[in-house]
């Protein structure tokens, strides 16, 4: 059975993704414009991977969703702040049938997506992938697995769910459908949440933040809070999220730093609505007190608005 597959933001994720769907035979079009749109179909799609560089030579690609049509999978490779726009173009990728994939960063994507093309149409996802824009119709993809995390809304068993699954494993991509998709977002969300406006706040790397017993101590509270929003939300993450949380951050490379940080730092439109403004909107909306997070939230907002960059 043919799939065909639409995705909508062809940068680092939407480029990679859909590079290594299309590289493998899969029916992949793009949704792109300006110089990216021209490069694509001028010259299809470069990829330079630890994982081994491709190159798509033929790329089907257009600025109008319109003339792509309804198709069995649309990916949304776009960052947040991207995603008010990109919804209200998808209507005419869907039709009966047509799983729109989530793949931005933070717990809220979904039900913005769902506001428009209805929640029985939404499979929530997240990636973990550090892949980026290196000029147009190139995309260079630096670390991680390559890995989309997804599933039902429910969290039922679904042929759509199985066939994406197998169409990714098969591209060499990793595809993990968990018993709870709401469980593993929420898990991907307590390191963004927490560790963002803190390392935002701090203009430091991860080494410094987790070898300071007060900025690591802040991290921990800002994960506490969320784990709460999150139970709020019905949302029960595991008895040793916290820890886990930490252990990821000690792995992580000593001089590395948060996207929100840099992009904040270099007066970029960021993601710190969707990382410490959701948590500070959800515990708002559950009646869960989030004071911390809510004094982060303001100081970096304030700091994003100002357009503060530090050397």
């Amino acid at each position: 059975m043919t799939m065909r597959i639409a995705v909508l933001g062809a940068g680092g994720v939407g480029g990679y993704f859909g590079g290594r769907l299309a590289e493998a035979g899969y029916d992949v079009r793009f949704v792109a414009r300006g110089e990216q749109l021209a490069a694509l179909r001028r010259d299809g799609l470069a990829v330079e991977s630890v994982a081994g560089d491709f190159t798509v030579g033929s790329v089907v690609a257009s600025d109008d969703p319109a003339e792509i049509g309804a198709v069995d999978y649309v990916l949304l490779g776009v960052k947040t702040w991207q995603l008010d726009a990109a919804v209200r173009t998808l209507k005419p990728l869907i039709g009966e049938g047509t799983a729109v994939i989530t793949t931005q960063n933070g717990v809220e994507a979904p039900r913005q997506v769902a506001d428009v093309v209805g929640q029985g149409a939404v499979l929530p996802g997240a990636v973990e992938i550090i892949a980026f824009l290196d000029g147009p119709g190139r995309v260079r993809h630096i670390g991680g697995l390559g890995k989309l995390t997804f599933g039902e809304w429910d969290n039922r068993t679904s042929e759509r769910v199985e066939r994406l699954r197998d169409a990714l494993q098969a591209s060499k991509l990793t595809a993990v459908v968990p018993d709870d998709v709401w469980v593993a977002l929420w898990s991907k969300f307590l390191a963004l949440g927490s560790f963002g406006a803190v390392a935002t706040l701090a203009d430091a790397p991860f080494g410094v933040l987790r070898s300071r017993p007060g900025t690591r101590q802040l991290i921990v509270d800002s994960m506490n809070e969320i784990r709460q929003v999150a139970k709020a939300t019905g949302v029960e993450l595991p008895a040793d999220a916290v820890d886990n949380t930490l252990a990821f951050l000690d792995s992580l490379p000593e001089a590395g730093t948060t996207s929100l940080q840099r992009d904040i730092k270099a007066g970029r439109p960021s993601e710190l609505e969707a990382w410490t403004g959701a948590v500070v909107r959800l515990g708002r909306q559950t009646g869960t007190p989030t004071p911390l997070n809510n004094l982060l939230y303001e100081l970096a907002s304030a700091r994003s608005q100002a357009g503060t960059q530090t050397d």
